[in-house]
């Protein structure tokens, strides 16, 4: 997403497209967490992160057991469509 740009989004580290939050990431003491802000989007590509800790707007997982590449770009464009409507 070339145009994302750095910023933060309710208090942690986020990329934004059109002033919106597309994704934030945290490192918590024992996982990695993004955050697509937008339960939809979690739940579009749930069935595809069996073994990982999901909530309504989390995605809780290890650097040992990362989110797969095909899942992360499914999340970034799901989510940057629902910031384009």
């Amino acid at each position: 997403m070339p145009e994302a740009v750095e910023g933060v989004s309710y208090g942690m580290p986020a990329l934004k497209v059109e002033g919106k939050p597309l994704l934030g990431v945290v490192a918590a003491a024992k996982h990695l967490s993004i955050f697509p802000f937008s339960p939809a989007v979690i739940d579009a590509v749930a069935n595809r992160l069996g073994g990982y800790s999901l909530s309504k707007g989390t995605i809780r997982f290890t650097s040992d057991h990362p989110v797969p590449d095909d899942v992360l770009e499914e999340i970034v464009r799901l989510r940057r469509a629902e910031i384009q409507k």
